[in-house]
């Protein structure tokens, strides 16, 4: 068993910061997994916001370009998602994604809530 658990979500003003984290747990080679982070808005199909491979190299969505900053710590198991100048188009669940292009095994975490208010 797999777990991701997000954290660090809640409610921002326009302009605003906040860092995701997403912990990984149990039968995962955290190291080689490709981590991303993805968002569904209401009434809106879920979409890439970052990812990292195990070598750290990082993309991004076009929307964030800039503001995000996707890192990870292989020591903790541990992604991260660093969020500035939030905008109210921001808001919108964030989930962790775990792929592991050896095995093609994707995991999915609950997901964690962040709004931002204009």
């Amino acid at each position: 068993q797999v777990q991701l658990v997000e954290s660090g979500g809640g409610l921002v003003q326009a302009g605003g910061s906040l860092r995701l984290s997403c912990a990984a747990s149990g039968s995962i080679i955290f190291s080689i997994n490709v981590m991303g982070w993805y968002r569904q808005a209401p009434g809106k199909q879920r979409e890439l916001v970052a990812h990292i491979t195990r070598d750290g190299i990082t993309s991004y969505g076009d929307s964030v370009k800039g503001r995000f900053t996707i890192s990870r710590d292989n020591a903790k198991n541990t992604v991260y998602l660093q969020m500035n100048s939030l905008k109210p188009e921001d808001t919108a669940v964030y989930y962790c994604r775990s792929y592991n292009p050896l095995s093609f095994v994707n995991y999915w975490g609950q997901g964690t809530q962040v709004t931002v208010s204009s």
